[in-house]
């Protein structure tokens, strides 16, 4: 009964938004209040057969790019204007891949989304494939023909060793997700540049998406439970921090009829990891997450649902001791089948990583230095811990295996 009531109250918080939405929509068109339209493209993956395109159209709030001097009101007035957002319903898009184009029609938040299946199959001559996206239509007042924007999709190819499927929050990042307060400190008051990753973590990224084939294309996917408005943030985020490029696996952030009751944080996670190991048949992942929220639980479901595809699993040490018992109680349970290995610190994974054969030995130290480089640029945080050094039996050990 109680699921059937949360349903019915979903369904009607569903329409009432939906209506207010439409509301306003036809308000500031009527005033003349929308800034002019842009398209927000999202990284995503596909096959040779396929293409999965996505993104969102918006009246472009004016969101300035980071810099390290922004001061907190700047930082607090982008955030505002992420969530604050201008979606453009029933806008109509041109999408453009070697020579065929297709149309598609944005729902009623402003999403996009297209599988484009090429007429031939793709020349993986790089691991990423630009799609053209043209906006052609728009009952906005504002509207103006030519507004374009680019898609970036990754298609793995076929001589990558494995992928790697990581978290964001608290595994890249601090973020304190199981701190309110903090989060919301770590996240509106800072940015793409201020905002620090964890000591090691791009040299780390680095040497896996390098493997032992040296050819750097093992594939990099991040799957998080922040909304899709950051995506402009953690975007900017990976590539300032020269962390390796990947799609972005967000998720919606509303009065959804499914959502508005939260727990989707792990149903999410699951089907974005199910999807990509659904399209890779052939491909086995190394994931990534930490010990802070669900992604013990859900590293677990999707081990035992795909048995052989999962060579290991990193789990980052956020310090509560009731988490640390969780991921140990995961791990019993796995121990027969896949290594879930819980980090305190990127150092420690990645000795891990070259001792069992996955990245080139000689990267253990690269990441060691980048950690302590990293550990230089927050002075006096307690959240960027430099590794403790390798003792030469270790090396030694790493080296012969």
């Amino acid at each position: 009964m109680s699921q059937d009531w949360k349903k019915r109250l979903g369904a009607s918080l569903e329409k009432a938004d939906d209506t207010f939405d439409l509301f306003m929509q036809r308000l500031r068109n009527r005033l003349g209040l929308y800034k002019p339209l842009h398209i927000v493209p999202y990284r995503s993956y596909g096959t040779v057969n396929r293409l999965y395109v996505k993104g969102r159209v918006l009246a472009d709030k004016g969101i300035s790019s980071a810099a390290e001097n922004d001061t907190l009101w700047k930082n607090l007035l982008n955030m505002y204007r992420r969530f604050e957002s201008d979606e453009v319903r029933d806008a109509v898009l041109q999408v453009s891949f070697n020579e065929q184009h297709y149309q598609v029609v944005t729902d009623r938040e402003g999403y996009y989304v297209l599988n484009l299946e090429p007429k031939a199959p793709l020349k993986l001559d790089d691991i990423w494939h630009e799609v053209e996206i043209e906006l052609t239509h728009a009952n906005i007042s504002s509207f103006e023909p030519g507004v374009k924007a680019e898609a970036h999709v990754l298609v793995p190819p076929p001589d990558a060793e494995y992928g790697i499927i990581s978290d964001i929050d608290d595994t890249i990042v601090l973020t304190s997700a199981t701190d309110l307060i903090k989060m919301s400190q770590h996240t509106f008051m800072n940015n793409a540049r201020t905002r620090l990753p964890f000591a090691g973590v791009s040299a780390f990224y680095r040497s896996l998406q390098l493997g032992r084939n040296g050819k750097r294309n093992n594939p990099f996917f991040y799957v998080s439970s922040s909304p899709w408005n950051l995506y402009d943030l953690l975007h900017d985020f990976l590539d300032i921090h020269d962390i390796p490029a990947g799609p972005l696996l967000l998720r919606d952030f509303g009065l959804m009829q499914n959502k508005f009751f939260g727990s989707d944080h792990m149903s999410h996670k699951f089907k974005e990891i199910k999807n990509i190991l659904l399209t890779y048949p052939h491909l086995n992942f190394i994931l990534i997450g930490d010990s802070g929220q669900e992604d013990p639980k859900i590293y677990r479901e999707v081990i035992k649902e795909f048995p052989g595809r999962i060579i290991c699993s990193y789990i980052r040490d956020v310090n509560l001791p009731d988490r640390a018992k969780i991921v140990q109680e995961v791990q019993e349970e796995l121990k027969e089948t896949v290594e879930m290995i819980l980090v305190k610190d990127t150092a420690e994974a990645a000795q891990h990583a070259a001792q069992n054969g996955y990245i080139f030995h000689d990267e253990v130290e690269k990441v060691e230095e980048q950690a302590v480089i990293d550990q230089s640029d927050a002075p006096g945080t307690a959240t960027q811990q430099a590794p403790a050094p390798i003792s030469k039996d270790t090396r030694r050990k790493s080296s012969e295996s």
